[in-house]
């Protein structure tokens, strides 16, 4: 073969060769296309066992019950740390884009709920969403007293506050605060660690270990208690913030204005609250002042019938004629302590008396319309009208 004709097929012999390393380059690429798309599946179910795009927990594996406290005015972002902190929640991320998913969301009410560990973020959204998961919730209602009360020719009974702490208190059905433990702090603890204020001091000191002696001290209204405390740090919790309540009304320079202390003040709205309709709170709380400052018994049944084991709104000559701290037939003056729980609504009304110069009042009739009177002939008249209506009749 001569020069020239091997010198023509050479330009054929390198076409070839660059179509081989094409194919081998196309090939590869594939390959390569195809390993990547593989391992973005993989990464992808990864993650998606691992809760989704975010880090989640999947919720099939509950751990513990613990407490998380929703606190009032708290952003999601606050809430979704607690429950990282916790470990009820993954992330942060996951229960915020779970709470902005959920219609709900806004329902969300401050206080403690019982969750679980390790629930996925949609569960635990659902979870805070449920009030039944919900501890330490309080409802006291106006005119509360610590001690339960039977009430006359019936088989009800109210509960009184140990009664309400115990029953909230529970973070499981058989893991509560019991209501004698309750009462034991009530009775013995330090009264400062109680949260018992300067101005109650001397007289809760004086009932000794009764534990009654927070009697007044603690607000009606709804109020959160973390169910992990201890039974003393429960009513401290209650009194502290009760407190607050009251000296926000001014409770402290009100006192000295109608020549009371705070002390004396509160006790005053404690007969308010249990002897007056609504509307009448203001009038009451003349005919109280009026009488301390005859000086002349006060002479309300609700003071008898507060160390009587069984409650109605009238009362007996024999228990009008027991002397006890607290009956104001048998004693001058005010009761040594507050009867009940008075709401803010009564400590007002004893801030800011009504104008008037009535000695005495009294319910007629079972709609609670009540005549106010200056003297004690238009009183007597108005007590023979609540006797014809069956008001002050006795069941005992």
């Amino acid at each position: 073969m001569t020069k020239d004709a091997l010198s023509a097929r050479r330009p054929k012999a390198r076409k070839g060769k660059n179509r081989i390393r094409r194919r081998q380059t196309t090939m590869a690429i594939n390959v390569t296309s195809i390993l990547l798309c593989v391992l973005v599946v993989a990464v992808i179910g990864l993650i998606w066992k691992r809760g989704g795009i975010v880090d989640d927990y999947d919720g099939r594996n509950p751990g513990e019950v613990t407490v998380v406290e929703v606190a009032a005015g708290s952003s999601l972002t606050d809430l979704s740390k607690a429950l990282v902190d916790k470990d009820v929640v993954k992330s942060s991320q996951a229960f915020v884009e779970a709470a902005n998913n959920n219609s709900r969301s806004s329902e969300l009410q401050p206080g403690f709920y019982r969750l679980r560990e390790h629930m996925s973020a949609d569960s635990a959204v659902q979870a805070l969403l449920d009030t039944d998961n919900q501890a330490g919730r309080v409802d006291i209602p106006t005119g509360a007293r610590f001690a339960d009360t039977r009430i006359v020719s019936s088989s009800d009974v109210r509960k009184g506050i140990f009664s309400l702490i115990s029953e909230a208190s529970c973070l499981e059905q058989d893991n509560c605060v019991t209501k004698s433990e309750l009462e034991k702090a009530a009775g013995s603890a330090d009264l400062a660690k109680l949260g018992v204020p300067e101005w109650a001091m001397r007289e809760v000191q004086a009932r000794g270990n009764d534990p009654r002696r927070l009697e007044g001290l603690i607000t009606p209204g709804i109020h959160h208690i973390d169910p992990q405390l201890s039974a003393e740090e429960m009513i401290a919790s209650l009194v502290r913030e009760s407190v607050k309540n009251y000296e926000s009304t001014g409770l402290i320079e009100s006192a000295s204005m109608v020549k009371l202390s705070p002390y004396q003040l509160i006790t005053a709205a404690s007969l308010i609250q249990m002897e007056s309709p609504d509307g009448d709170f203001d009038k009451v709380a003349r005919v109280i002042l009026n009488r301390l400052a005859k000086p002349m018994m006060l002479q309300f049944d609700s003071t008898v019938n507060y160390d009587l084991p069984d409650q109605e709104i009238a009362t007996t000559d024999e228990d009008r004629a027991r002397k006890t701290p607290w009956n104001t037939y048998a004693k001058e003056g005010l009761p040594d302590t507050p009867i009940a729980s008075p709401s803010i609504e009564a400590i007002k009304a004893m801030e800011n008396p009504a104008d008037g110069t009535w000695l005495y009042f009294v319910t007629v009739d079972k709609d609670g319309r009540t005549v106010f009177s200056t003297t004690f002939e238009e009183h007597d008249a108005a007590i023979a009208e609540s006797r014809d209506n069956g008001v002050l009749d006795s069941n005992r």
